[in-house]
C-alpha cells in the first residue's frame, strides 16, 4: 500500500478492525518512510460480468432496480427489496466466486424474489428464465403450485 503522503511504495499495518456489517476491513498503517499514519478499508470484491463480456463491479443497488420494476403494484416496501439485495449478496459471496455473470445473479435473485411475492417472482421469472409464450407461464405457476402443496403437507 503506497504511503498517501510521501508515495512510499510500502507501509506497516498497526490496528485491524471489522466493520460493522462483516464486509469491510479497516486497517490502521504508519509509513515508514514519513511515519505519517493513514486508514484503509478493504472490501472483497465482487465483478458481474455483464451479456456482452463487459466487466463491472457488483452493485446491490441495480439488483433493487430491477427487482423493483417486478414489483411494481404489488405490497413490497423499500425494505424488502434492501433485504432481498442483502441475502442475494450474501448468497452470491457464500460460492466463493470474485466474477459472476449476469444471468447468474438474476437466477440468484429467483428464490429469494419467490419468497417475497410470488406475482413479483414471476414476473422477473419470465426475464430470466425466458418464457417465451403462455405455456411457459403456465408450467412455472404448476411448478409454484406443486412446491407450495409439498410445503404444505411436510408443515
Amino acid at each position: 500500500m503506497h504511503c498517501p503522503f510521501c508515495r512510499y511504495p510500502d507501509s506497516r499495518v498497526i490496528d485491524s478492525r471489522t466493520s460493522d456489517d462483516g464486509l469491510s476491513i479497516r486497517r490502521r498503517r504508519q509509513c515508514p518512510e514519513c511515519g505519517r499514519r493513514f486508514s484503509t478499508t478493504e472490501t472483497a470484491s465482487l465483478s458481474v460480468i455483464k451479456r456482452n463480456g463487459v466487466v463491472e463491479p457488483f452493485s446491490r443497488e441495480k439488483i433493487v432496480a430491477g427487482v423493483r420494476k417486478a414489483c411494481q403494484g404489488r405490497p413490497v416496501t423499500d425494505t424488502d427489496l434492501a433485504l432481498l439485495a442483502q441475502k442475494v449478496e450474501e448468497n452470491l459471496r457464500a460460492t466463493g466466486a470474485s466474477q459472476l455473470e449476469a444471468n447468474d445473479i438474476g437466477l440468484a435473485i429467483l428464490p429469494e424474489l419467490r419468497q417475497l411475492d410470488e406475482v413479483a417472482f414471476l414476473r422477473f421469472a419470465s426475464v430470466y428464465q425466458a418464457f417465451e409464450n403462455l405455456d411457459d407461464f403456465e408450467s412455472a405457476i404448476r411448478q409454484l403450485r406443486i412446491e407450495d402443496a409439498q410445503r404444505a403437507t411436510e408443515a
